[in-house]
């Protein structure tokens, strides 16, 4: 399997690549209760930060004359929205709750995913237009019923590459045509 040339692969084994165990029913309900009621209000929380993170911005403009200001606050940016999650892991969904356990539900949700991500990554380049994208992330959510494992080799099949990846929260992977000469994109 394309997996084992990763070395986090190899140096904690195949274990974490397998699926996750299937949840408790009432385990399940009781958290898609909870997502129902306060995932709503989790996404207002969202909508008032990005508000507030924009009237900032707008008086933190002002600052922008002093040297390195603007590449400071840029990084303090990323980090910050680099730890908000649209969905938490602590939501469960409609089809989640239904499809616990079900191989075939979740083998199809990482086909789908991928099949989406490897369209998007094999456009060709516009002029004018950004270039298509050569990374993708498959988190946690869609793959937890089939594994780590199963979204390494469909990836593989597609043409994309494994990248040093956490099975336990996502898999990262890396759409390898862009490296070939005559397509866009960072080498490796």
């Amino acid at each position: 399997m394309y997996a084992y040339r990763d070395s986090s692969f190899v140096h904690e084994g195949p274990d974490q690549w397998r699926a996750e165990p299937v949840r408790p029913t009432w385990q399940l309900a009781l958290r898609f209760l909870v997502t129902v009621v306060v995932l709503p209000v989790w996404w207002l929380l969202l909508l008032v930060l990005a508000v507030v993170a924009l009237v900032i911005a707008l008086f933190a403009e002002i600052l922008t004359v002093i040297p390195g200001f603007e590449s400071g606050a840029e990084r303090v940016m990323d980090r910050v929205l680099g730890l908000i999650a649209i969905w938490p892991r602590w939501t469960v969904t409609w089809p989640e709750l239904r499809h616990e356990g079900d191989d075939g539900f979740y083998r199809a949700r990482v086909d789908g995913y991928l099949d989406t991500w490897t369209e998007r990554a094999s456009k060709p380049k516009e002029d004018k237009k950004p270039n298509p994208p050569v990374e993708c992330e498959v988190p946690l959510r869609k793959y937890r019923g089939v594994g780590g494992g199963y979204v390494v080799e469909a990836a593989a099949a597609r043409g994309w590459e494994l990248r040093p990846s956490d099975p336990a929260e996502e898999i990262r992977l890396w759409w390898s045509a862009a490296s070939e000469p005559g397509t866009t994109g960072p080498t490796p």
